[in-house]
């Protein structure tokens, strides 16, 4: 009977940690959904009006 109970608190632990790690990823995919749009709303639309990092050598 001690085994039975010992097996249920663990079972239940993992069920508390498994709904933790799903809470803990999509809050990271809520931030970083966010942050994108965040992002985009800067950028501009066509690339050609981006410059370059580096001009052309000659």
């Amino acid at each position: 009977m001690f085994q039975y109970e010992l097996q249920q608190i663990r079972s239940a632990e993992l069920i508390r940690d498994a709904a933790e790690y799903r809470l803990a990823r999509e809050a990271r995919r809520a931030a970083r959904e966010a942050s994108r749009r965040h992002e985009a709303e800067g950028r501009p639309h066509s690339p050609r009006l981006r410059r370059h990092r580096f001009p052309r050598a000659a």
